[in-house]
């Protein structure tokens, strides 16, 4: 039986639904599963969604690995307030992106989190409710993979979320774990826009022929099997790698193929807002 929620817990909840007030979309980028590359689909996002005249937010909720202030080069940077009792102010990128992240805490770029459950969820409260966002058109987040804390906290603790973008590769065994997040955001309400179908195929700079190392279409097939929205697909390409490294998104440059295949995804995330916020299925 599902216990009754305490007073703590339903004044965390008033005072994150304060705090996101004048937030109008938020959206939760997750995955099945490790490395298929879902904080750089995230961060892309936030930064393309930026760089079409939105203001935007974007929470890292990977307590154990937070990557992203370092693919937004913003890494080294500490969060503060104004004072003891003003909120956290999240650090602006240069092209003008909100961010907050554990990374931006820790004392040291290499210290361990050692933390459980309730800590982690703890932080996650704070993140929201304790942080000053302001007026956004989006908050997006990125959370750690699977289905564990993190994921059932800011699923369960963001007021009406508009719904989630799932992250895989082509190979079997990360679209066996897909299903498994399909299923978990069904069970806790919570809309699946889209998935991405990130590292399919390598395009040859020299040549121009593709080898699908990692196979390719899978995620399209599976997204029908599935009876969700296959939103594109993100080919294997150097200069997403170069541009993560260096803190540059790779969406904020036009001169990539890349950033093209990524453009049009954004546009279909875009659309599918439009629909749910208009009422559409």
């Amino acid at each position: 039986m599902e216990g009754k929620s305490t007073k703590s817990e339903l004044d965390s909840k008033e005072k994150i639904a304060k705090s996101l007030r004048d937030v109008d979309h938020e959206l939760i980028v997750m995955s099945g599963k490790g490395g298929v590359g879902k904080s750089t689909v995230a961060a892309n996002l936030a930064a393309s969604f930026t760089s079409r005249g939105y203001e935007v937010g974007l929470v890292d909720c990977d307590m154990h690995g937070p990557s992203i202030p370092k693919l937004l080069g913003v890494r080294g940077e500490e969060l503060t307030a104004k004072d003891e009792d003003s909120k956290i102010i999240p650090i602006v990128t240069d092209f003008g992106l909100n961010v907050v992240s554990l990374d931006l805490i820790l004392p040291e770029n290499d210290s361990p989190v050692i933390w459980r459950g309730p800590i982690k969820m703890m932080t996650i409260q704070q993140f929201l409710g304790d942080v000053d966002w302001g007026s956004l058109d989006y908050l997006i987040f990125d959370l750690p993979p699977g289905t564990g804390d993190e994921p059932l906290s800011v699923a369960q603790l963001i007021p009406d979320p508009d719904g989630t973008i799932i992250v895989t590769t082509p190979q079997d065994v990360a679209l066996q774990t897909i299903r498994r997040a399909v299923n978990f955001a069904r069970k806790v309400d919570l809309k699946v826009i889209g998935l991405i179908e990130n590292m399919s195929g390598f395009v040859c700079p020299h040549c121009g022929e593709k080898v699908d190392i990692f196979s390719s279409g899978g995620g399209e097939a599976l997204s029908e099997e599935l009876g969700i929205q296959f939103l594109g697909s993100i080919p294997v390409d150097p200069e997403v790698v170069e541009s993560g490294e260096e803190g540059r998104p790779f969406s904020l440059d036009e001169d990539l193929k890349v950033s093209s295949s990524f453009d049009q995804i954004v546009d279909g995330v875009e659309d599918s807002i439009e629909a749910i916020s208009g009422g559409g299925n």
